[in-house]
């Protein structure tokens, strides 16, 4: 009897040839689609053609029609808002730059997609996420993908090991252009010719200065600091700014300043030169580790503070009330640029996701 599998269909290429590649492989296929978000402008309307819009919740369909399997249309909008949204707008609120598909992968895909499939029977659930799944001393791991410029494994930090023992991701050995080759081999041209999407989901022009302004955050006016506090202009509302920011600060030095410090509780902003944001160490919260023996026979790691970001040879120790505090301490071997509070850094060993945490 073939294992049924409900594969999350988004319309673009990677999830449409994965669901291609589990048919081909005998599985039983059930498609879904699912609706997380309603932009509540006309201006945004306009520019509804982002991944989980309406647009590519139909071409989804169709394709999956084109396959001649089942597809279902989920509604995740409210707790999308729930668990995603509020989490966005509140850590920018907070001076933080978030990052919501963690969250998203975490309790939508991983969670609101897999109480689906049970009640689709589905045995697994697969994405089209470019990552793998492997064994190690009787534990399941994030494996990264072949396609190393493709790895998303980043972004899935959070999977628990129950998680993944439903999971299959049919793309981890693959490249991305062997996967455009087989969808015009399979004359899907359209398909192959489709481009990616970098944008956040419910965020389709990268615009989420406007996104937050039409959420309800009002822009209040503060200082633009120097390293030793000296006021140096002013700026448009601190949560319009992330570390590491160079263009876009409205104001003009005699050299480049880039964003290195955001105090949402003062409304202010330090500036300073490319070089104030490199650092060898930085505290992450809520870490999660998979099996503590792999930093305890020796905590030497590779970490990656960002999804581009190239892994990076570091010490990671817990906290000594790390049972509470669930605090670890990542310090580099050579200094990192642009680590940004909010953002993820994720703990590799051996090609695996050995753990992860939010950069504090």
């Amino acid at each position: 009897m073939s294992k049924r599998v409900l594969m999350a269909m988004s319309g673009g290429i990677d999830s449409s040839i994965s669901a291609l590649l589990l048919l081909e492989q005998g599985y039983e296929l059930v498609g879904a689609t699912f609706r997380t978000f309603d932009y509540i402008k006309e201006s945004c309307m306009a520019r509804e053609k982002g991944c989980c819009s309406v647009e590519s919740i139909f071409e989804a369909k169709k394709f999956a029609e084109s396959l001649g399997i089942e597809h279902h249309i989920l509604d995740f909008r409210q707790i999308f808002k729930n668990y995603v949204i509020t989490n966005f707008i509140e850590e920018y609120q907070n001076g933080r730059t978030p990052n919501p598909c963690v969250l998203c992968n975490s309790h939508i895909k991983w969670g609101e997609l897999l109480t689906a499939a049970e009640k689709f029977k589905c045995d697994y659930i697969a994405t089209g996420h470019y990552a793998q799944i492997a064994k190690h001393n009787k534990h399941i791991y994030l494996k990264t993908a072949v396609d190393t410029h493709k790895d998303q494994t980043y972004f899935l930090w959070m999977l628990t090991e129950e998680n993944l023992k439903h999971t299959i991701f049919p793309l981890g050995k693959y490249s991305k252009q062997e996967i455009r080759k087989i969808a015009l081999n399979h004359h899907f041209e359209q398909l192959a010719k489709k481009s990616e999407s970098q944008e956040i989901c419910f965020i389709p022009n990268n615009d989420y200065r406007t996104f937050l302004e039409e959420q309800g955050c009002k822009v209040q006016q503060g200082n633009f600091t120097d390293n030793n506090g000296n006021i140096i202009g002013q700026h448009n509302g601190y949560y319009n700014y992330t570390i590491g920011q160079r263009k876009g600060l409205g104001i003009a030095f005699g050299s480049p300043k880039y964003v290195t410090k955001i105090n949402a509780q003062n409304n202010e902003i330090t500036l300073g030169d490319y070089e104030d944001l490199y650092c060898k160490k930085l505290i992450a919260k809520k870490v999660q580790i998979r099996d503590r023996a792999w930093i305890e026979n020796s905590p030497e790691i590779l970490a990656r503070i960002r999804y581009k970001s190239p892994a990076t040879s570091a010490t990671l120790l817990l906290d000594n009330n790390f049972e509470t505090t669930q605090k670890a301490y990542i310090y580099f071997n050579e200094p990192v640029w642009g680590v940004t509070p909010g953002q993820s850094v994720v703990f590799y060993k051996q090609g695996l996701i050995i753990g992860g945490g939010v950069i504090e």
